[in-house]
């Protein structure tokens, strides 16, 4: 099946991990692809991967804490495709152990300014470029700790809850113009950020997760597919957990 055949897709964060393999996901279905990422080679190699599978991929350049930048991919999108379909706002940054009294103010605004200010920008410039085509589709990434608290990250916990907020105005704001607005909420997955994660060893993280592993990311790639897909037509400002049953503990 190509249920996404002749749809234009913008993914932040393609660079690697999730945003990569939902980048894949999506081109096997047909989709014409944007791939957007800081990492210029990450970015490329997405690119190469997608064309590979025979499908369509283009590489934009794009801090996502920079309206500017976020604009040019949309301007670029549009330029290239003359419409956006859906949008997956993945891009994210970790953040390593430090509690709320010894978070500096720096590395708390880069945390804010890229989670939850990018996902912000990104929509700004998304909803109005599908509402031209008659609406669309968007899931923004927030992640367990949007929906629960976890000691010593206290920006990205914040980041990731104020995502799903955004998420459920936003769906409120646009849902009788026929943009669908969700959020998926990782939970431990199999990626580049969690290895970089010193605090949190998959092996440690398997042992609590209800399943006895962490997941993968082309499993919360096909979520994020189905939520953009007509299957999920009355689903928005909602906020999947997908954690192996994590949260329900």
């Amino acid at each position: 099946m190509r249920s996404f055949q002749n749809k234009v897709v913008i993914i932040t964060g393609a660079g690697s991990g999730i945003g990569k393999a939902a980048a894949l996901a999506f081109a096997q279905e047909g989709a014409k692809v944007i791939i957007s990422d800081i990492d210029e080679d990450g970015g490329h190699k997405t690119v190469v991967a997608i064309k590979n599978c025979a499908g369509e991929g283009t590489f934009i350049k794009c801090d996502v804490s920079k309206e500017s930048e976020v604009k040019n991919l949309i301007d670029q999108t549009i330029q290239k495709y003359g419409r956006l379909d859906c949008a997956y706002n993945n891009a994210g940054i970790e953040e390593h152990s430090t509690s709320i009294t010894t978070c500096a103010e720096e590395k708390w605004n880069h945390i804010i300014n890229t989670n939850l200010k990018g996902v912000w920008l990104c929509m700004k410039y998304e909803i109005p470029a599908m509402l031209k085509n008659g609406g669309g589709s968007i899931v923004n990434c927030s992640s367990i700790a949007g929906l629960v608290g976890f000691p010593n990250m206290p920006a990205y916990v914040a980041s990731k809850h104020g995502v799903i907020g955004l998420t459920e105005t936003a769906s409120l704001e646009y849902a009788k113009q026929n943009i669908r607005i969700n959020a998926v909420c990782p939970g431990p997955i199999h990626t580049p950020m969690l290895e970089r994660l010193s605090t949190y060893q998959e092996k440690d993280l398997a042992e609590k997760d209800p399943m006895g592993r962490v997941g993968k990311p082309e499993e919360i790639a096909d979520s994020v597919l189905w939520l953009c897909s007509e299957k999920a037509s009355y689903i928005t400002g909602q906020s999947m957990a997908i954690d192996g049953g994590w949260v329900s503990q």
